[in-house]
């Protein structure tokens, strides 16, 4: 457990950037990103003035990291090197997660409470838009292998495709079995999209060369920040009730490996694909914020 700045109050969305040795942690209810460097254990930085921050991406090729500044409804640019604010734009109603899309040069935040995606433009954080999609939206993902944008709407159960170039739907998908798809996370090289469903603690497997669900699994209630190491094959659903349920990759499927309770309100998680330890920020760990870092074991 290392001693994170702040009170004991809320985290969410993780973002990290290998090449900087760089976790970048929404502390939600301070308003501010922390920098948590990898390496050394220990908060490096600070970037504040992120009121109820939720979603955060780093896009090191370019020097920027997005922030939902969720009680703001913006979306704010932040300059990597400085960590001075860049741009802040209107984002919606309920700004949350953020997908950056490398090949387009472009930004997509989901809005939960209205109902469109909003765009902007990478390196300047200027708006360059909004997609309606039809209700809320839970998080939103970049697929590198079709080029496309994925987002969940959560209001109505449905896998959306994107065009991030032309900036319209393509495509939905129904996902029955699910009640309010928020989580979600991506297997490009396998074509495989990952799928927590908030209303009913299920984790779907959807497969995008199919357009299908193909599996679905149990987790722990409300289901929430999911993330996947490429290299040991494994899938991390962490969710409010604390429970973490941890997943095999196995062809194009999953196999179940375990389920326990690690902490109250143990909803985010982020794995490094170079060392696979794994990251979870806890609000309280007897009296104080702490970042805690687990090594995975067995097969």
């Amino acid at each position: 457990n290392v001693p994170l700045p702040g009170g004991s109050s809320r985290f969410d969305y993780q973002s990290l950037d290998t090449g900087r040795n760089r976790l970048y942690l929404s502390h939600l209810a301070a308003g501010e990103v922390l920098v948590f460097d990898v390496a050394h254990r220990r908060v490096s930085g600070t970037i504040a003035g992120l009121p109820g921050v939720h979603g955060v991406v780093v896009a090191p090729r370019i020097g920027r990291v997005y922030a939902a500044a969720t009680d703001r409804r913006e979306l704010v640019t932040i300059d990597e090197r400085s960590g001075h604010i860049v741009r802040g734009i209107p984002a919606g109603v309920y700004p949350d997660g953020i997908a950056y899309d490398p090949a387009d040069g472009k930004v997509f935040v989901s809005d939960e409470s209205g109902s469109a995606v909003i765009v902007a433009d990478a390196l300047s954080g200027r708006a360059r838009g909004a997609i309606e999609v039809g209700g809320g939206t839970g998080n939103v993902q970049y697929d590198p292998t079709s080029g496309h944008v994925l987002v969940n709407v959560q209001t109505s159960n449905e896998l959306v495709e994107i065009d991030p170039r032309r900036q319209r739907v393509l495509a939905r998908y129904g996902l029955p079995g699910c009640e309010s798809s928020h989580g979600l996370h991506l297997d490009p090289a396998r074509r495989l999209a990952f799928i927590a469903c908030e209303g009913n603690a299920r984790l779907l497997v959807f497969d995008l060369k199919t357009k299908r669900i193909t599996q679905s699994f149990t987790v722990g209630d409300d289901p929430d920040v999911l993330d996947f190491d490429p290299g040991l094959r494994r899938l991390y659903v962490a969710a409010e009730s604390g429970q973490v349920a941890v997943f095999a990759e196995n062809g194009r499927g999953l196999r179940k490996l375990a389920q326990a309770f690690l902490a109250d309100h143990a909803h985010s998680v982020a794995v490094d694909p170079r060392t696979h330890l794994v990251y979870f920020p806890l609000e309280d760990v007897d009296g104080r914020p702490v970042m805690r870092i687990l090594r995975p074991t067995g097969h």
